[in-house]
């Protein structure tokens, strides 16, 4: 069985969503599918079957206050309106199709950071609710939005530990992967201001996490090399994908992101033949 495993970024990901629609065109599902943050959050309209409904959100609502904007940190504690974003507009704006995503009878895994032992976990998507919980907690960026609380443990963003969960789509048996990256081939991830102050900020509370914070970008280099590896000793079981233009996690400008979902599609239309030789 072929697993889909998908990088998460903000709005970077719209890369996937042309890849995933250009999936959806060529009638191909994946029965495993894992991914975290806006990937993940993304991928669930493709298992819906809803081809373009995520450009669509983007057209109609990126430069939207209520979608992004500093007028929603009093009631969503976030310059995300998480709200608008994980409630109103799925179920009331640009409808997701719940009945047909519940069809689906394969494995979703929504990748999530337990912030009291730093460790990744696998939420299982098909548990999904109508206020989209599992889908907040795994784009919760630490200081960007509210940690979600599930049970008796609090997440934050599933990028944080395992940021493109490749061993795990591995480890559960997919021998074959079409991994989508949201970054160029050249881009190494550095540590920056805005990580280190918000793990000073969470470090008494969570002290695992900001350990977890501060060691990310090696294991995202790490995980980036391995995708390579995989990709250049087993070219039959694994077709990696990424942007070959940067894309800014907050892109404002509509236009820049259509243009990195078409180039999405165009990458995945013409490596087709490929991802249709991971399902032989």
């Amino acid at each position: 069985m072929p697993g889909l495993v998908l990088e998460g970024g903000t709005f970077r990901p719209v890369f996937s969503c042309g890849v995933m629609d250009a999936l959806l065109d060529n009638d191909i599902m994946f029965d495993y599918v894992i991914g975290v943050s806006a990937g993940i959050t993304y991928a669930i309209s493709y298992l819906s079957r809803q081809r373009g409904r995520n450009i669509e959100v983007l057209r109609q609502y990126r430069r939207d206050k209520r979608y992004l904007g500093a007028r929603n940190l009093p009631r969503d504690h976030s310059i995300f309106g998480v709200e608008f974003v994980f409630s109103t507009i799925p179920n009331e704006l640009i409808p997701f199709d719940w009945e047909t995503y519940q069809k689906y009878s394969g494995r979703v895994l929504v990748g999530v950071t337990n912030a009291r032992t730093g460790q990744a976990e696998y939420l299982d998507g098909m548990q999904l609710d109508r206020s989209s919980t599992m889908l907040r907690a795994t784009c919760a960026i630490p200081i960007y939005f509210p940690p979600v609380v599930i049970g008796s443990e609090t997440y934050y963003d599933g990028g944080l530990a395992d940021p493109i969960p490749i061993v795990k789509s591995l480890h559960d048996g997919n021998r074959k992967n079409l991994i989508v990256l949201t970054q160029p081939i050249d881009y190494r991830k550095e540590m920056n201001g805005g990580t280190q102050f918000a793990a000073r900020a969470l470090r008494r509370k969570y002290p695992e996490l900001t350990k977890t914070m501060l060691s990310r970008p090696k294991r995202y280099n790490d995980t980036v090399c391995f995708c390579h590896q995989l990709e250049k000793k087993q070219p039959q079981n694994t077709v990696l994908l990424q942007p070959t233009g940067h894309l800014e996690s907050f892109e404002k400008d509509v236009k820049k992101l259509e243009w990195g979902y078409e180039m999405g599609y165009n990458m995945a239309c013409a490596r087709m033949d490929d991802i249709k030789r991971l399902f032989d």
